[in-house]
């Protein structure tokens, strides 16, 4: 839960006037029957202006009838149900130890911003706002944008810069240094890439939907097929990304490729130990893993 800036300096106490009565967390209280779990008495039209509940757009579940839902739909489908709410209510293990560490550390959320993330009956948000946060945001699932990455590959002509950053190690103040070049190679550069330095065309690696990836997605392997536009050598393959926001109403995006106007981001610069000597309509052929 982080805390964030401050955006109230008088709501630490304010959250007794919306009619919600706790008991203090008491780690030696035992629970006889788990549904008594609390005497809190909400009134939910009074808690609102503490916390904003994030309703979930249900078109998102994939929940159209379709047949070809993925791990992430079934996942946040079993939540749609009372039953694993209740379940999680009457966990005393659970909800208690959340309630004594929020209650016994107020200072953690006084006066602060608070986001609870995937926050189901909102309990966890009401210890929040008991605990004096200025406010708490209560989000099951929503829209995530950027919601959709491309992958991109090129080939370059560097041989002023390979030979600055990495040919020198041959001769450094008379030594021979020429093994530390391999690892330098090893390693990606982060750096802009002059347009001008360009020798084939762009492939498109991977296509990902960040809204449902999982981690595992991040890391693939995909092949490739580069044609040159001219005459030229190769020192380098050039690694970039575009975005896109496919939700909106008009496509949208931007790209961080060699070709467009330069981010923070730059490219991904991979030297190739050896040269390649290409001519114009001729490939290069091979595949990348990330």
């Amino acid at each position: 839960i982080p805390n964030t800036t401050q955006t109230s300096t008088n709501s630490s106490n304010n959250f007794e006037g919306a009619n919600i009565r706790f008991r203090d967390a008491d780690d030696k209280e035992i629970a006889s029957n788990s549904s008594n779990l609390d005497d809190s008495i909400v009134t939910v039209d009074k808690a609102s202006e503490y916390v904003s509940m994030g309703e979930p757009d249900v078109s998102f579940f994939g929940c159209d009838g379709e047949d070809d839902k993925t791990s992430a739909d079934y996942y946040f489908d079993s939540y749609s149900h009372f039953g694993i709410h209740e379940e999680m209510l009457k966990d005393v293990v659970r909800t208690k130890t959340y309630q004594n560490v929020i209650y016994r550390n107020k200072f953690l959320f006084q006066n602060k911003v608070v986001l609870d993330m995937g926050a189901g009956t909102g309990i966890l948000s009401l210890f929040c706002a008991k605990a004096g946060a200025a406010h708490v945001y209560a989000v099951d699932d929503g829209v995530m944008l950027p919601d959709e990455a491309s992958l991109y590959l090129t080939a370059i002509e560097d041989a002023e810069y390979k030979d600055d950053k990495i040919e020198f190690c041959n001769n450094v103040y008379g030594f021979d240094m020429s093994c530390i070049k391999k690892q330098a190679m090893m390693e990606p550069l982060v750096d802009t890439v002059d347009q001008k330095q360009i020798v084939t065309n762009f492939h498109l690696l991977k296509t990902m939907d960040i809204s449902k990836m999982v981690p595992g997605d991040a890391s693939f392997t995909a092949p490739f097929k580069l044609i040159a536009e001219r005459d030229d050598y190769i020192h380098a393959f050039v690694a970039y990304f575009d975005v896109s926001f496919t939700k909106c109403h008009k496509l949208m995006g931007f790209s961080t490729g060699p070709r467009s106007r330069p981010t923070h981001w730059k490219q991904t610069v991979l030297y190739l130990e050896d040269v390649l000597t290409i001519c114009e309509g001729e490939t290069i052929i091979g595949s990348m893993t990330v």
